[in-house]
């Protein structure tokens, strides 16, 4: 499986989001605690936006290698700030190492990453990929049930409703698989942005879901630890959801409920019960 994390705040380098924090996303890369796999090196992705560029669409960078010795990686974290980003290390679940099966994935001025897999998805690819609409087709690039999934959901009305669409995506999942004889093809954590609000999934067909934790509200933690200094420099609107927590300050991080959804945006977060539709 896959580990990742969407911030939205404070405008930081990326290197205080990647790397300085105790258990940082680049120390998860070889010592994740609650991930199927322990080590996440097949490849690692990082987008983000940056609106004084003029632009509405997240710059990515994405690598083959791992993410713990990436002197790219490096250089770039300590010299870009954003106040949205996505960063993601994989750990293949059989498709192919390569730069296009690598996470974050893009569309316009979306972006979207996933932790688990689709059961069954080497017989079911075909078929579901064909469900994607003729004019998105093409803009899928690599082989993975994660970016079939995005483009799904874009088909199924991302950009005007995102949790309908992907309700509705992981019901024709489930509905397909069905008919493949696959009970409980879903395993997944997801994370989507349209650069303005955060929308992150978890959700399994049958059994536990993959871990995800969201971060406590910053005015809430600073009364808790007026001596964390680094909170200071936090505004009120800043957020993390993570595959798992990155720090143990105590009450900092609080697990997403399974078959749930969360919304982030402009300094306010919500949380709502979530269930497949049948398209």
């Amino acid at each position: 499986m896959c580990r990742w994390l969407a911030y939205s705040g404070t405008p930081l380098l990326l290197d205080t989001i990647l790397y300085r924090p105790k258990h940082s996303l680049i120390d998860q890369s070889l010592h994740a605690r609650m991930g199927v796999e322990t080590t996440n090196g097949d490849g690692f992705g990082i987008g983000w936006y940056a609106p004084e560029s003029g632009s509405d669409t997240p710059a990515i960078l994405r690598d083959i290698g791992p993410a713990w010795n990436n002197r790219n990686l490096r250089e770039i974290a300590q010299h870009v700030k954003s106040h949205l980003l996505f960063a993601h290390i994989r750990a293949s679940t059989g498709t192919a190492v390569q730069q296009t099966n690598c996470h974050p994935f893009r569309h316009g001025r979306w972006m979207w990453m996933h932790n688990g897999s689709v059961k069954g998805f080497h017989e079911m690819r075909r078929e579901l990929s064909l469900a994607v609409d003729p004019g998105l087709f093409l803009d899928i690039e690599g082989t993975t049930d994660s970016e079939v999934m995005f483009f799904l959901a874009m088909t199924l009305g991302l950009e005007e409703d995102p949790p309908q669409a992907v309700a509705k995506m992981v019901g024709l999942l489930e509905r397909t698989g069905r008919e493949h004889g696959i009970a409980a093809p879903v395993q997944m954590t997801v994370a989507v942005t349209d650069g303005t609000t955060v929308w992150a999934f978890r959700y399994a067909s049958e059994g536990g879901a993959r871990s995800l934790y969201y971060s406590t509200k910053v005015d809430s933690l600073r009364a808790q630890h007026p001596d964390a200094t680094y909170l200071q420099e936090l505004s009120e609107d800043t957020r993390l959801i993570v595959s798992e927590p990155l720090g143990d300050l105590p009450g900092a991080w609080n697990e997403v409920p399974e078959h749930s959804y969360g919304i982030v945006h402009g300094g306010h977060d919500s949380l709502h019960e979530f269930a497949p539709i049948m398209p």
